[in-house]
C-alpha cells in the first residue's frame, strides 16, 4: 500500500483517510474462518474529507447519496481467505465506486429531427399495415 488511494490521476486519497475495520468472514472455512479476521470493512469520510475538491466532493454526494451513511461511505470485501487480499479488493472497489461517482456528466443529447425519407418510410409502412389489416376483415367492407 503506497502512498494513498489513486482514484484518477488528479485524484489520491491519503492513507490517514482511510478506515479499516477487520472483523471474521461468513461462510465455509471451518476451523480457519472462526479465528482469522479477514473480513474487511474500509471507511471513507466524504463529506469531510479535504483531499477531495468541492466541485467533485458536491457530485460524488449527490450520486451516491443511497450508500453513504452521515457521509461515510463503506466498502466491505470478504470473498478471499487472506487478509491482504481483502484489503486490495476492498480498496479497489472503493476506488471504482468513487472514480464513477466524481465521472463528468455525459454530453446531452442533441435532438434531430427523422428525414423526409423515413417520414416517407413510415407512412408506407402504415399504408401497408392497414391494407394487411383491411384484407383480413371478414364483414365485406
Amino acid at each position: 500500500m503506497d502512498d494513498g488511494l489513486r482514484v484518477t490521476d488528479r485524484l489520491v486519497l491519503p492513507d490517514a483517510e482511510l478506515r479499516e475495520r477487520f472483523s471474521r468472514s461468513s461462510g465455509p472455512g471451518g476451523q480457519g474462518v472462526n479465528t482469522t479476521d479477514s473480513r474487511v470493512e474500509l471507511s471513507f469520510d466524504l463529506a469531510g474529507s479535504p483531499s477531495v475538491p468541492e466541485a467533485l466532493r458536491a457530485r460524488a454526494l449527490d450520486r451516491l447519496a443511497g450508500r453513504l451513511v452521515d457521509g461515510v461511505l463503506t466498502v466491505a470485501a470478504s470473498e478471499h481467505r487472506a487478509q491482504l487480499a481483502n484489503r486490495e479488493a476492498a480498496r479497489e472497489r472503493m476506488a471504482a465506486l468513487l472514480r464513477e461517482a466524481v465521472a463528468p456528466p455525459p454530453k446531452p443529447r442533441r435532438p434531430t429531427r427523422p428525414s423526409r425519407a423515413a417520414k416517407e418510410r413510415r407512412l408506407a409502412e402504415k399504408k401497408r399495415q392497414s391494407q394487411r389489416k383491411r384484407d383480413r376483415r371478414v364483414d365485406g367492407d
